[in-house]
């Protein structure tokens, strides 16, 4: 069976924990950030781990993760 190619867009946009789940970055942290408050952004700055409905494809994007 030939090697399967990770999809670098899911690479560079997802991490996997040591227990084997996956986090991402929160939306809305790029600009028009004046009118947010700092309580909104630094919690906007955190990971958070994926919806397990959305695992599923996920894992299929990064068939090495």
């Amino acid at each position: 069976m030939p090697k399967l190619k990770t999809r670098r867009g899911a690479a560079k946009r997802f991490k996997v924990t040591g227990t084997g789940k996956f986090m991402r970055s929160k939306a809305n942290l790029r600009h028009k950030l004046t009118h947010k408050s700092s309580k909104r952004k630094r919690s906007l700055g955190h990971q958070v781990v994926v919806d397990p409905t959305d695992v599923a494809r996920i894992k299929k994007s990064l068939p090495y993760a």
